[in-house]
């Protein structure tokens, strides 16, 4: 990598390095797509449109993390990176505009399920190349890489069976049952193969950067829950603002807080102290693999599902032919709204047992809650399922916040302390050339 002829089209990360504004502006485009991924089941809430959602999302994180991953490798921002970012980010575009005909073509236009595929071959493509080219000249690294190639193109073949199978198949159970195998053997292969394989190809270069990735495509869903907590088809246009309304968005509000203090207090700061200690590159990418790219995909999908309660519960509290406080949740519904945020507290437990060896129980506690009040959410008023969700997420932020103690406050004094000499150490460069 150090000839001429590759330095003007790549250059290589360095460990101090932190997210550039152009991988942000790349990460927009995903703000669509994890939009999108709620219409998936949002129009016909059943558990197979649910699987589906599941399905399409951890294909999205899959092309999102290897996006991610090459951006720790090399600058995103120099050379030919932004030619392939920008490409990555047209081709994630439309496999998001595709995404609700992913599963079945709808009337007119392009054929739905194909142009998904395409797209997704299209995104893991670009991120192939970076590192192909990246493993020239390096014979163990280039033989990985081939066998690594292979994988997103098998991936899409099965994809692609599972659009034109099941039309040969007579009976729509056993068609959808088909489709959705068909669609797992795809992800378990990019998730099980692409790791074992990858094993040892692949290092952390910046421990700064992948943390600050993955905090941010957090921070990103926590987001979605907002925007999808206040637009609705008729809100914003036609319905009244009204004390039920006030109160609702206030609950919603809340919850979306404690769920970010729940990970940005402490946890997202003790998680990249730990990959930072971690000096073994095996044991740094390890720790990488499990408590970001594996667990950082539960904890977007819970606040994703969260999300996808609050969808439109705005304006049914509105709607003047609803009750007062809005119509009972029901079974699904609660499942969808605690148990998003019961998959997200959870996650978060995991990271912290995985990175920290410390068992963070009050999150654990507040699940248990949180199941034992699903059966009384289910049947009241969309806002009194609401204020219970937010009456047990605001007792963990207490519980939480006065049972660490000592440690919430060594975690936050050392990443306070590193900031200011970041801060200090470009302060002092600015003085000395610019």
């Amino acid at each position: 990598m150090g000839s001429p002829q590759w330095s003007r089209g790549v250059r290589l990360g360095a460990p101090g390095s932190r997210t550039t504004r152009l991988e942000l502006f790349y990460d927009l485009v995903f703000v669509f797509a994890f939009f999108n991924v709620t219409a998936l089941t949002s129009q016909q809430p059943t558990g197979t449109n649910l699987l589906r959602c599941l399905l399409v999302l951890g294909l999205l994180w899959w092309c999102w993390t290897g996006f991610a991953g090459v951006g720790n490798v090399v600058r995103a921002d120099q050379g030919l990176l932004p030619v392939v970012g920008f490409v990555t980010i047209a081709a994630t575009f439309l496999l998001a505009l595709s995404m609700p005909g992913a599963f079945n073509d709808r009337p007119g236009g392009l054929n739905g399920p194909l142009v998904f595929v395409g797209c997704y071959l299209l995104v893991r493509a670009c991120q192939l190349a970076v590192f192909g080219l990246l493993a020239r000249g390096e014979a163990a690294r280039w033989r990985q890489w081939r066998r690594l190639a292979v994988l997103p193109v098998v991936a899409a073949a099965l994809l692609v069976a599972s659009a034109l199978l099941p039309n040969r198949i007579s009976g729509d159970g056993a068609a959808t049952a088909l489709q959705l195998t068909l669609w797992t053997a795809a992800l378990l292969l990019e998730y099980a193969a692409g790791v074992r394989l990858g094993g040892t190809y692949w290092v952390v270069v910046s421990a700064g950067h992948w943390a600050e990735r993955h905090a941010l495509m957090v921070l990103i869903a926590l987001g979605e829950s907002i925007i999808a907590l206040g637009v609705g088809p008729k809100f914003v246009t036609g319905l009244p603002l009204t004390w039920p309304v006030v109160i609702a968005a206030v609950l919603g509000i809340a919850v979306a807080s404690v769920l970010w203090w729940a990970y940005f207090d402490t946890l997202a700061l003790a998680l990249e102290q730990a990959l930072h200690r971690s000096r073994d590159p095996a044991h740094r990418a390890r720790l990488a693999r499990d408590a970001y790219t594996y667990l950082h995909l539960p904890i977007v999908a819970g606040v994703i599902f969260f999300a996808l309660g609050l969808k439109d519960l705005l304006t049914e509290v509105a709607d003047p032919d609803n009750p007062d406080w809005g119509v009972p949740l029901g079974g699904y519904w609660v499942l969808v709204l605690y148990g998003g945020v019961s998959l997200y507290l959870l996650s978060l437990v995991a990271c912290g047992l995985r990175a920290l060896r410390v068992l963070r129980w009050p999150p654990v506690l507040a699940v248990l809650a949180l199941a034992a009040l699903a059966p009384v959410g289910a049947r009241v008023s969309e806002v009194g399922a609401l204020a219970l969700l937010a009456l047990v997420c605001v007792a963990l932020v207490v519980v939480e916040t006065r049972g660490q103690g000592r440690r919430r406050h060594r975690v936050r004094q050392l990443a306070l302390a590193e900031q200011e000499a970041a801060e200090a150490e470009q302060s002092r460069w600015r003085r000395e050339h610019l």
